[in-house]
């Protein structure tokens, strides 16, 4: 009897005192007294699981609760932040977002892994201007895994993989980069874009300067990037003086293009081949369809050439 009626006191107390529990919580976040106020929410929350049917003012404390856990760990990261504890801050952020998930918070989880990549972009900038770029990585990569689209650290991350030798993870980042919304990252996506392509055309001239054209295709094959791929192993054929090769794949090769110059790119490579093999109508034809980039001069010139009548 004196169990039950323990059992029956613990109940009536959390129905009578979660909201004043609450008050006394919410004076303490005011008085940025966080830990405490994170006390009382939390044994508010764990206090509403013995609530069969909270009443109006006792849920309206048990989800603020809820709310307001997440609240002071942020408030809690942010002046951590301020002070330059980035590791504290990091954990509370950490927290914030764990708790902000528990609650079904997706905006606020957001929010914080959001400051959580702040964070570390801020602690890896250092080491990234003084061309530490190994601590960059470490740094930055942390950064990156709590929020992808934060693409001023991305590409500084995709930039010290360059730096590394680390073609492949600088082109992995790169290419998740241009996969982002370009309606909102268009600036990013740009510079994401003239990265692959600079550091693309460094590494195949190093291949090339030693005859090593396979390597090129071996490389290509290795990319996430379809488009950079089909056009440097287009290369690589050329190199390779296959042109039946560059003929076969050209296909697939205009296909996983994305724009017009890529496309040109292709069609005038394409040209090339059919010109090597004296199938000049086939030449023409591909060239004709040279309508932008760097190769447009030259296309018309070849095109010219083909089309003049005999002397």
């Amino acid at each position: 009897m004196t169990v039950v009626a323990l059992m029956g006191a613990t109940t009536l107390f959390a129905q009578t005192d979660i909201v004043a529990l609450f008050q006394q919580g919410l004076a303490n976040a005011k008085a940025k007294n966080y830990t405490e106020a994170i006390a009382q929410f939390q044994e508010v929350v764990d206090a509403s699981w013995d609530i069969e049917e909270p009443d109006a003012n006792q849920q309206t404390a048990i989800e603020n609760s809820k709310k307001f856990i997440v609240t002071c760990y942020s408030n809690m990261g942010k002046a951590a932040a301020a002070a330059k504890d980035f590791e504290t801050a990091i954990q509370n952020f950490t927290l914030a977002a764990e708790a902000a998930e528990i609650y079904d918070r997706g905006s606020d989880a957001n929010k914080n892994r959001t400051l959580i990549g702040q964070v570390y972009e801020v602690m890896g900038a250092d080491a990234f201007n003084s061309e530490d770029y190994a601590t960059a990585i470490a740094v930055f990569s942390k950064g990156y895994e709590a929020d992808p689209r934060n693409t001023s650290m991305a590409l500084n991350l995709a930039e010290s993989y360059f730096k590394s030798d680390m073609y492949k993870e600088g082109m992995s980042i790169c290419t998740k980069i241009s996969q982002l919304n370009p309606g909102k990252y268009a600036d990013a996506i740009a510079k994401a874009q003239e990265k692959m392509d600079m550091y693309t055309n460094n590494e195949v001239a190093k291949l090339q300067m030693a005859n090593d054209y396979d390597g090129i295709i071996a490389m290509a094959e290795q990319l996430d990037d379809a488009a950079i791929a089909a056009k440097i192993t287009m290369q690589a054929y050329f190199g390779k003086k296959d042109f039946n090769k560059m003929i076969e794949i050209s296909e697939a090769a205009i296909a996983a293009q994305t724009t017009d110059e890529g496309r040109s790119d292709i069609y005038y490579l394409l040209g090339v081949a059919y010109n090597e093999k004296e199938m000049f109508d086939q030449a023409v034809a591909a060239m004709q369809n040279v309508t932008a980039g760097n190769n447009v001069a030259n296309a018309q010139a070849v095109i010219a050439a083909l089309t003049q009548p005999a002397q």
